[in-house]
């Protein structure tokens, strides 16, 4: 163990033992209009709870406008037309959230994102917003369920461009709502369907200030239609380049979330959640040196550096939601304590307790060697996480603060069937 880094860490770090140690954290954020916050797992609880508490402080105080999700977009919708009044029909957020009912549906689909819904739709009736405060989901996975919404819509409003949608999607039917097949037959088969989204992405973004605006229909329609494109490529390239896939999956979202930036124009102002591997800076990390990029990378790249706020979050030890394969049952699953000279391991060494750390320009030179970060995946073996499972990074170059949970404890799922991913 470094031992003048725990030295380092015990000396610049906080305790965090309630919502009002969080108070120089929403004051940093200062004229931020990224605030990008972590997690170092998809089934923490506690990464939820406090991203909630955040969010919720940052939307009142600091008039945040929207919170974008490592979800899909059809089903974070309705979750946005709950929270906005757009739905007449749902009764609670509870029921509102089967629509995540494609595995990992735990990401989304838990009780603890219930109460943050709740508040979110109440702070919007209560007239404080304006613009209201939305939930969007910037994910690419959503090929299928975004290309019926396309035509949904274009058939809604009996759309010119409707034609060109049918015989754009028309490619995809053989392959059956299988994102599996459709790649396999497009990456190695060269039998693809870009030609057909391409020219159909093309002329509703040509023609997108046209489109009703209300109830964010356009911004529905735009998005849509920019996932059945990313979508395509996405699976296509899987097959053969698992690097650059992963770089077309985080400039998507990077693209949607811009997206709905520009729909809400000067007032825009985002929360983004996401993994730390997508927020913390990817070229402070290894992931540089394997070519890949990351929105956290971009976000910052994109922007003046005084308009984004990065959180990084991590835990020593506790338990967490995943699965032990991709697309099989969840289960709780302990986490052992930290690998030695990790990261999370000199956070505990300095102190076993919460803890929150900021990097500035007086104490960044003390956190500036490459160390090894924990990420859990929706997939987790922990019997094989040293050797996949800590990302060598620059701590103080990744993040502009660090929030550190000493032990915590699983996500607590809804009980909803889930559809296996293909």
């Amino acid at each position: 163990m470094n031992h003048n880094l725990v030295r380092s860490i015990a000396e610049h770090s906080r305790p965090l033992t309630g919502t009002h140690d969080l108070d120089e954290l929403i004051r940093r954020v200062e004229d931020s209009r990224f605030v990008l916050l972590g997690e170092a797992s998809h089934g923490t609880s506690e990464y939820y709870t406090t991203r909630a508490e955040i969010s919720k402080r940052l939307i009142k105080e600091k008039g945040f406008t929207f919170i974008a999700v490592e979800g899909d977009w059809p089903a974070c919708q309705a979750v946005n037309r709950y929270i906005k009044g757009y739905d007449k029909d749902s009764a609670s957020a509870r029921e509102v959230l089967k629509a995540f009912d494609r595995w990992p549906a735990w990401m989304w689909a838990n009780e603890e994102i219930i109460e943050l819904i709740e508040w979110i739709k109440d702070y919007n009736a209560s007239g404080q917003a304006d613009p209201m405060v939305g939930f969007y989901g910037i994910d690419v996975y959503s090929l299928w369920e975004s290309m019926e919404q396309v035509i949904d819509y274009l058939t809604e409003i009996d759309s010119p461009d409707l034609e060109a949608a049918r015989h754009a999607f028309t490619c995809f039917e053989p392959f059956n709502r299988n994102n599996e097949k459709y790649a396999v037959s497009a990456g190695l088969y060269a039998e693809h369907c870009l030609d057909e989204v391409s020219r159909l992405l093309t002329a509703i973004q040509r023609k997108k200030h046209l489109y009703p605006r209300h109830e964010e229909l356009n911004l529905n329609l735009q998005v849509n239609a920019l996932v059945t494109y990313n979508a395509e490529n996405y699976y296509r390239t899987m097959v053969v380049h698992d690097e650059k896939s992963w770089n077309i999956r985080d400039m998507h979202m990077v693209d949607a979330l811009n997206e709905v930036m520009d729909y809400y124009g000067s007032k825009g102002k985002a929360i983004v959640w996401e993994h730390n591997t997508h927020v913390g800076d990817a070229s402070a990390t290894d992931m540089e040196d394997a070519g890949m990029i990351n929105v956290g990378q971009l976000i910052r790249e994109q922007n003046p550096p005084e308009e984004v706020f990065i959180v990084g979050f991590g835990t020593y030890q506790g338990t967490v939601i995943a699965a032990e394969e991709w697309g099989v049952n969840f289960d709780v699953i302990d986490v052992p304590p930290a690998e030695k000279g990790s990261w999370e391991d000199a956070m505990h060494q300095a102190g076993a307790y919460d803890k929150i750390l900021y990097f500035e320009e007086g104490n960044k030179h003390l956190f500036s060697s490459k160390i090894g970060h924990r990420a859990i995946g929706v997939v987790y073996r922990p019997e094989y996480e040293m050797y996949g499972n800590y990302v060598p990074s620059i701590m103080s170059n990744r993040y502009d603060v660090f929030i550190y949970l000493d032990e915590t404890k699983a996500l607590h799922p809804l009980s909803f069937r889930e559809t296996p991913i293909l």
